[in-house]
């Protein structure tokens, strides 16, 4: 039987980061991951020649100094990232009603462009942004460097997204437009919290960047990083069950029928799978179990990758948030509608004009998929292959509003949905952005990375905040939880 220091499973994001801190540090640690490939929705794939980006297609606090940045350098990742800086007068643009309105990058910058077309409203936008740094400046290098990994920030989590934004400008169109970019955080108007609104929105504020040659470079980074520092990295390991014993969780085991020993487990599935796999014991009790079991997960996206035939289609080197209803805020009761979606271009490289491929995302529902739940990839029907045809042309022919040439360019479409999501990264109900988080009882849906169990621990975007940015900070309080944060925090901060 094998033994190490730690395991961990899921080879995701936060996962991986685990790996790394902890490997650096001395510790024996083997990740365990279920598929054939680590990366979660850091995956990069292939279709018909072109690379298509599972989740991620564009990070913020990426600028030397930043957050983000300083994380990467850290676990020793950064110069084999190929990344492209996006347009600073205007990295994303608000697509609402007949207008478009653009974030500029910088926060004067995005104050000034905005108070251009809400002139009436620029001391209102002023003091927004200032909102928005301060709630980014929380987890800043400099708080790293004073052995802190958080300057706290519960409060923020106690505040609507909405109503912050209500209170921040009075123009209607204007809050439309301040929260027209809510799919970058699964926003929902009556849960969303102000912290995971400012957050996300500031990082990009700070310094918004696209990978080119798609973003597994940071999954292959990572696995690099851990390998060299000695740790172990397993494909096609399907944790089925942790044996149980004295409060510990003592062996982990495989659906091949292999048994690890561990001192430590870090777990960055779903909280809920993770006590399902988990032998019933009297230190977690039934009522924490039924809580977990109860959240919320957020929606899932549907993705439409349309591959553009060559030289056709100019690269444009930024994001467009497209709304076609009165209200940017997507929930269940505009399920089925596919009124709003993110377009992003994918860059060929540095230097070419044209892109290759365009990524239409839309909030969707597993309500939307419930006839074929019980299905597996490639064995779901004509049903659900026409299902797929179906929401990507309505996804084309609002894009086509804005882009008219569009269609006409298109070589080829492949699309995913939330049940590819669940299958391929285990995420529960296909979410893309983990539990809901509700600003009305923050202390119930926030979840600690520590269990009643001795040695399991949890991680991953179900804890925190999800995303790039946030999974990283939640990867950060777990491994705190071994090795201190005072230490860990310095660490990361000064190197």
């Amino acid at each position: 039987m094998d033994r190490y220091d730690v395991v961990i499973i899921g080879g995701g994001l936060g996962g991986l980061e685990c790996g790394v801190m902890l490997s650096k540090e001395g510790y024996r640690v083997c990740v365990l991951e279920k598929n054939a490939r680590t990366g979660g929705c850091f995956q990069s794939f292939r279709h018909n020649g072109h690379l298509l980006d599972t989740g991620i297609h564009y990070i913020g606090s990426m600028n030397e100094g930043q957050i983000l940045h300083q994380y990467f350098k850290y676990f020793g990742i950064l110069d084999g990232l190929k990344m492209q800086r996006l347009d600073e007068e205007a990295f994303d643009v608000v697509c609402y009603g007949e207008n478009e309105y653009a974030y500029g990058m910088g926060h004067e910058r995005f104050v000034e462009g905005l108070a251009a077309r809400f002139p009436a409203e620029c001391e209102n936008l002023k003091r927004y942004a200032v909102r928005l740094k301060e709630v980014g400046n929380l987890i800043s290098v400099e708080n790293l460097q004073r052995g802190l990994l958080s300057a706290g920030g519960l409060e923020y989590f106690a505040q609507s997204a909405w109503h912050e934004i209500e209170k921040s400008v009075s123009d209607k169109t204007l809050q439309q437009v301040l929260a027209g970019t809510n799919l970058l955080y699964g926003g929902i108007r009556d849960k969303s919290t102000f912290y995971h609104h400012a957050m996300i929105n500031n990082s990009n504020l700070e310094g918004a960047y696209r990978f080119i040659g798609g973003s597994m470079q940071v999954t292959d980074g990572l696995v690099q990083a851990i390998r060299q520092n000695g740790g172990t990295v397993l494909c096609n390991r399907q944790v089925t069950r942790l044996i149980a014993e004295d409060g510990c969780v003592t062996e982990i085991e495989t659906k091949n029928g292999e048994r690890i020993a561990a001192r430590y487990v870090i777990s960055a599935l779903h909280p809920q799978r993770t006590m399902e796999l988990l032998d019933r014991t009297g230190r977690i009790k039934k009522a924490y179990i039924s809580r977990i079991g109860s959240l919320e997960n957020s929606y899932g996206v549907f993705t439409a990758y349309l591959m553009m035939k060559q030289n056709t289609f100019p690269y444009i080197n930024r994001n467009y948030y497209l709304h076609e209803n009165t209200d940017v805020w997507y929930d269940r009761s505009r399920a089925g509608k596919s009124d709003c979606c993110l377009l992003s271009m994918a860059p060929v490289s540095d230097t070419e004009r044209y892109t290759r491929v365009i990524s239409l995302m839309a909030p969707t529902y597993m309500d939307e998929l419930r006839e074929w739940d019980n299905t597996t990839i490639e064995n779901r029907g004509a049903g659900y292959e026409e299902f797929k045809t179906k929401k990507a042309d309505q996804l084309i022919d609002m894009a086509m509003r804005h882009f008219p040439g569009l269609r006409g360019n298109v070589e080829s479409v492949y699309s995913t949905t939330p049940l590819s999501f669940r299958d391929y990264t285990g995420t529960a109900d296909g979410s893309a952005y983990g539990v809901v988080k509700n600003y009305l009882s923050p202390v119930t849906t926030l979840i600690s990375p520590k269990t009643k169990m001795d040695n399991l621990y949890l991680t991953g975007q179900n804890l925190n905040v999800h995303g790039a940015l946030g999974v990283t900070l939640t990867a950060m309080l777990t491994c705190a939880e071994l090795l201190g944060t005072e230490y860990l925090a310095k660490k990361i901060g000064n190197v």
